[in-house]
């Protein structure tokens, strides 16, 4: 299959960060959190799409461990900035022999960003415990990231949104 055909049989739409997402499973079960508006679904699941014309899941922090699995297509780069400031990269596929992984956790409280480099599209899964939720994701801008990571810029800088 190609993009537009996942695109349509998934019904994915755009998602704020870049590229395509659907949500396809929340939670009916609710936890507390010290969150703003407390409650969070246990478990949220999406299929993400990143493309040849919206390649770039921009920068953004999520509150919230979440697990990425490689469905299909061209692997997915990951850049991943913990509270430190330390920057890593893991490419999401399948070819174990490359350096690939299957599946990557990045935790709550960690920036990070996806690019697909080549290829028409990646899809992914996310699994996201405790559950998605707008009001946990922070997406980076160009000012705060370049006070925050000086010494990162030069490498993240085509990863962070631009301001509208």
């Amino acid at each position: 299959m190609d993009k537009a055909a996942w695109i349509e049989r998934l019904a994915l739409q755009r998602h704020p960060e870049g590229g395509y997402y659907s949500e396809i499973y929340r939670s009916e079960v609710a936890i507390s959190t010290q969150r703003e508006g407390r409650e969070r679904s246990l478990l949220t699941s999406i299929y993400f799409l990143l493309t040849d014309d919206s390649p770039v899941d921009h920068f953004h922090l999520n509150q919230s461990d979440i697990l990425h699995y490689f469905h299909a297509g061209s692997p997915v780069t990951y850049l991943v900035i913990d509270p430190v400031g330390s920057l890593q990269e893991f490419t999401l596929g399948l070819d174990l022999a490359k350096g690939e992984v299957p599946q990557l956790l990045v935790p709550g409280g960690y920036w990070k960003a996806a690019v697909l480099k080549e290829g028409s599209f990646g899809l992914l899964g996310e699994a996201v415990a405790p559950g998605f939720d707008f009001r946990d994701m922070q997406l980076a801008t160009a000012d705060d990231f370049q006070a925050k990571f000086p010494e990162l810029w030069s490498q993240v800088e085509p990863y962070v949104h631009a301001a509208v």
